[in-house]
């Protein structure tokens, strides 16, 4: 029905006969002569119609935005005065000799130009939100994005392998999407929270290299960048050790930003440990283009008389740590405690700080509230210890070592957008050397900080029965611009070892069993030493994007309720279905007292 997409049309189609299919973007009525601007996913291009066609301009009157049309007509130059530098096409325009009216379309609910349009409104409507120039371009560059990665993969001998969607569940973190067996009454499937268990079976199997761009399930709350259903990267090899993945996966991403953005990314990344990430910016998924680090000065307020910086500074699991923003002397009263207010939602109590007015003149050039509870060596000791300037604020954080960690973590990100202080567009990041395990409080027991089929260091194995909380792993995680893009490690390949951290993490023998059983099967029938990482693609496509949701880079996304505006699902079923399925809906007990 056509010889070319509206947005490929330029300079070189000059005198050429066309047929173009698309929405009309614009209409308009300029004395006599019509201007439709027409759309595709390709780009927009002017359509002019004059009264010398009189059955054609007739048609050409009664179009409206969106209409689908088909256009028959001459590539010719624009008339001086109206070309348009910022549009691709526009140096050219279209002179309309034929046009049919291909389908009518009511008034849209969204107008296609107007940034201000309420996302629950996008999402009902999420097949015309789509049509926007800025939604397309976005799905275009995801299309970019997978297509580089399989090149990239499928070269490096990496075969792309299906793993089930309908398979057993398994704790991995989260809840599982149970979907119930009709055949199998009263029993369930789940939906994969991620391939894991699978692509460690392949590498069992012989296949050596394998990756998949997968769906993954997981019910869970939601954030800007989660979803119950999302996309990633998944990846797994074996005979190969973590340093060798980290290279091969890092040239990978600096290939696809190369050829996606036409942007360099450093070779090779750095790589920091995780103990180092959570001293200097309280997260193991540092921004670093943020130039601001948190500084410990808890030694320096052990002796002093204020209990809010003694108590931590003298408590194992507590910290007292500084950071200065540089010229924060500026910041009115009113803005710090608005900050104060911020980093109340981390759990902090409060957000102390000293003003740096003249640094030469001691305390008499300091200005904060607390400077009468701390004595000259302290306050000499921080100064020097973060290197105040004169202009200088200092915040201080002083808590239990995760609230200090995550508040002032927090607040450095935010200050250094406030302020201006980003440094560089591109800054990704090899985290490594994460611990094993982490202590659950509210259980009372050990769990994965990862997940239990992660493998420890060769020289930590020994700790794992006798002091857990010392055992590192051989896990890795890719950070882009403070998110987390892909994590990954090398996984337990020994049956022993497996069955060991299992018992650890509170899994008796007979629970292994029954949800791993499986696994530790396959692990007595020659399992290679293997590893691997999911990337996950909505984050990277959102932040190649500009994105600040990965809603705005999936096609028909699910709201903060994991709920679907255009088809209303979730929704009821009948009882016939649930009959088949052996099911009854029981309502929550405060619906039923209603």
């Amino acid at each position: 029905m056509r010889s070319h997409y509206c947005g490929h049309l330029n300079a070189s189609h000059i005198d050429q006969e066309v047929e173009i299919c698309g929405w009309v973007h614009r209409r308009r009525d300029h004395g006599g002569v019509i201007f439709i601007d027409l759309r595709d996913r390709e780009g927009v291009v002017q359509v002019v119609y004059d009264p010398d066609l009189p059955d054609t301009f007739a048609t050409a009157e009664q179009v409206r935005n969106e209409f689908v049309l088909r256009v028959k007509g001459r590539v010719r130059t624009r008339p001086e005065g109206t070309k348009n530098p910022n549009m691709p096409t526009g140096e050219v325009e279209i002179l309309g000799l034929e046009l049919e009216v291909l389908n009518r379309a009511d008034t849209p609910p969204i107008q296609l130009d107007d940034s201000d349009t309420s996302e629950e409104l996008r999402l009902r409507y999420r097949y015309i939100d789509l049509r926007r120039p800025e939604m397309q371009e976005r799905m275009r560059l995801r299309s970019r994005v997978a297509t580089e990665l399989r090149r990239f993969l499928n070269e490096h001998g990496f075969l792309d392998i299906e793993t089930p969607m309908l398979t057993k569940a398994t704790p991995e973190g989260a809840r599982d999407y149970l979907v119930p067996s009709r055949t199998h009454p009263g029993q369930f499937f789940a939906l994969p929270q991620s391939p894991q268990l699978f692509k460690q079976l392949l590498m069992m199997s012989g296949m050596d290299r394998y990756y998949q761009i997968v769906r993954c399930f997981r019910d869970e709350d939601l954030r800007a960048d989660r979803q119950p259903e999302f996309t990633q990267l998944d990846v797994e090899v074996s005979f190969m050790d973590e340093d060798a993945i980290m290279v091969l996966m890092e040239e990978m991403i600096r290939g696809l930003f190369k050829k996606t953005l036409d942007q360099e990314l450093p070779n090779p990344f750095p790589r920091m440990t995780y103990a180092e990430s959570m001293q200097r910016f309280g997260c193991d998924r540092p921004d670093l283009r943020i130039p601001l680090e948190l500084v410990d000065v808890e030694d320096l307020m052990q002796a002093v008389e204020f209990k809010v910086f003694a108590g931590p500074a003298k408590d194992p699991n507590g910290r007292v740590a500084a950071l200065r923003l540089p010229q924060g002397g500026a910041l009115s009263r009113k803005e710090i405690d608005t900050y104060t207010k911020f980093v109340g939602i981390y759990g902090a109590k409060g957000l102390a700080y000293i003003k740096v007015n003249e640094l030469a003149k001691g305390r008499e050039g300091l200005q904060s509230p607390i400077l009468k509870f701390l004595p000259d060596e302290a306050v000499d000791g921080i100064m020097q210890r973060v290197g105040a300037e004169d202009g200088d604020l200092i915040f201080f954080g002083a808590d239990k070592t995760h609230i200090v960690n995550e508040s002032l973590g927090a607040l450095r990100v935010k200050l250094g957008h406030d302020r201006g202080l980003r440094e560089g567009e591109w800054k990704p990041l090899w985290v490594v050397d994460f611990p094993m395990f982490e202590w659950d409080e509210q259980n009372q027991r050990w769990s994965s900080l990862h997940h239990p089929f992660t493998a420890a260091k060769e020289e930590h194995l020994g700790l794992l029965e006798s002091d857990p909380a010392a055992c590192n792993s051989r896990a890795y995680d890719m950070v882009l611009n403070g998110t987390e893009i892909g994590g990954g490690s090398i996984r337990i390949h020994r049956a022993e070892v497996q069955e060991k951290v299992l018992k650890l993490l509170g899994i008796g023998d007979e629970e292994a069993q029954e949800k791993f059983g499986f696994l530790l099967k396959a692990l007595r029938y020659g399992c290679p030493p293997h590893g691997g990482l999911a990337f996950g693609l909505d984050r990277l496509v959102m932040l190649m994007a500009g994105a600040s949701s990965i809603r705005d880079v999936m096609a028909f996304p699910k709201t903060q309720t994991a709920a679907c505006q255009l088809t209303e699902a979730p929704s009821a079923v009948s009882t016939e279905q649930l009959q088949e399925l052996s099911l009854r809906v029981r309502k929550p007990q405060a619906e039923e007292k209603k």
